[in-house]
């Protein structure tokens, strides 16, 4: 039984809505006022984080009540779940409508720290959601059932890319994809998660248009240039 039908039978919650339209037909709004709950939740998570967040007021802030909060989550930790697990899923599905077929392996790499900078840049939320969430030791993630399924096929993206290139010469490098991956991400989230601070002690804003020109540039030249060059230990006689 679902968290969600438990729910119901205990009284905490009802069964979603439907609408009455024409002739007698009923139109289920339920996917509807789940994405709406999510997208509500979102904003509140990502702007006080957590433990800042209320139930109460996601409920109050959306078109439906609280009791469908507690009919398709369960409970807020169900909430904040669904809500990290969609974040991350909206992130992959973005890199799996990158066409890499006619880039070299060194330009596909590129493409990717653009897309990653950019995207995260475009979604701020995204990066206060897991600094809240690893805030919290992962307690979350570490227990979703969605993770590892949404998120490995970015690594097999990385490592068959850097494959193809010392296949073929362009990269020298033996790094794993998700080393990578996980640097080039860093970097990226740095633009959300740090700028407050940046601004406030260097006057930068690190997510304007000429900015992250300039850290695409930069973290592309720095990432492109390293896959390429030897490592200096390998050069020792």
């Amino acid at each position: 039984m679902s968290t969600a039908q438990r729910a119901v039978e205990n009284g905490s919650a009802s069964e979603p809505n439907s609408t009455e339209q024409p002739g007698g037909r009923r139109k289920s709004t339920s996917s509807n006022a789940r994405a709406e709950l999510l997208d509500v939740a979102t904003d509140e998570f990502a702007r006080i984080g957590y433990h800042g967040a209320r139930v109460d007021e996601i409920a109050a802030r959306s078109s439906t009540t609280k009791r469908m909060i507690y009919y398709y989550f369960g409970d807020k930790d169900g909430l904040f779940t669904a809500v990290l697990e969609r974040a991350y899923a909206q992130a992959r599905a973005g890199e799996r409508q990158l066409d890499f077929s006619s880039l070299d392996p060194l330009e596909a790499i590129a493409r990717l720290i653009e897309h990653t900078v950019r995207w995260h840049a475009a979604h701020p939320e995204v990066g206060r959601l897991v600094s809240a969430e690893n805030a919290l030791d992962g307690i979350h993630l570490r227990r979703s059932t969605e993770q590892a399924s949404t998120n490995l096929p970015v690594i097999k993206l990385m490592d068959d890319i850097l494959t193809r290139g010392r296949a073929g010469g362009d990269i020298v490098r033996d790094v794993a994809g998700l080393d990578l991956h996980l640097h080039i991400t860093a970097l990226a989230l740095f633009q959300v998660t740090n700028a407050a601070t940046i601004e406030a002690t260097f006057g930068v804003q690190l997510r304007s248009p000429e900015q992250l020109d300039r850290t695409v540039a930069m973290v592309s030249s720095m990432v492109t240039t390293w896959l390429r060059t030897p490592d200096t230990a390998e050069l020792e006689p």
